[in-house]
């Protein structure tokens, strides 16, 4: 018998915060430092690069996309690396910190009032929070840390049970939230929760491997998620007895 829905676990990047301004300054970033260093990449060079790192679930998508186009070439990845985190006050400043996703403030609020409990489930630095308290939004979650503050990155599911921990529920009771397959929702499956995807930015194509990491629901927008949300906690999805064959 399905478990009562008690909590929400969001990650950061895609759901709350777009970052679309930030992904498309750190492409730019990635090729102008290659084509500096002598490595002419084309904008559809890497963008093919860009699909590959997604489909081959790289856990972090920005090394492997250098990996492949310096071709293990440390020093040269060593320079474009470096040049990328002098620039991350630059694009800080471009982007406001945080790009919070329009109707996902009222969103929090609406979600917290109905007695759901809230929780971070991000691979984000430990200021992150400090951040959304600018926004208005971390007094909503109960449970606020992420992978910088607690050593854990997904897609370890040990994060997401830290979440969950953290909120006194089981992940058979929570619904995970978040835009990616490999770090978002297989682990989320793996430890029998609710998953949904909020499909956007870089990952929106990403596939699952097989229907143990399929998300129990795509939405595109806060609304979409708003009726995800509460169509789960009225009917939460069979999470138990689905794993098939090896």
């Amino acid at each position: 018998m399905p478990h009562q829905i008690k909590a929400v676990l969001f990650d950061v990047g895609g759901p709350l915060d777009t970052e679309t301004i930030m992904d498309r300054e750190i492409d730019d970033q990635i090729k102008a430092s290659f084509r500096s260093n002598g490595i002419p990449i084309s904008d559809n060079e890497y963008e093919a690069v860009n699909r590959w790192a997604v489909d081959v679930f790289a856990a972090k998508t920005y090394h492997s996309i250098m990996w492949k186009i310096a071709q293990g070439d440390m020093e040269l990845i060593e320079r474009v690396e470096s040049e990328l985190m002098n620039t991350v006050p630059q694009r800080n400043e471009l982007r406001g910190d945080f790009e919070l996703r329009e109707g996902m403030p009222e969103l929090l609020a609406e979600l917290s009032a109905e007695g759901l409990l809230l929780a971070l489930a991000a691979n984000q630095p430990a200021d992150t929070v400090t951040k959304m308290e600018r926004f208005d939004i971390a007094k909503y979650f109960t449970y606020r840390e992420v992978s910088g503050s607690i050593n854990l990155r997904k897609p370890d599911p040990r994060l997401l049970l830290h979440s969950c921990e953290g909120l006194g529920v089981e992940p058979q009771e929570a619904i995970m939230v978040g835009d990616r397959i490999d770090n978002d929702i297989a682990p989320a499956r793996m430890l029998g929760m609710a998953a949904i995807r909020f499909v956007s930015g870089r990952h929106s194509n990403q596939r699952p491997r097989s229907w143990n990491e399929a998300p129990h629901a795509d939405v595109h927008s806060v609304e979409e998620l708003r009726e995800a949300i509460r169509r789960f906690v009225v009917n939460p999805p069979n999470v138990t007895g689905d794993d098939g064959p090896e």
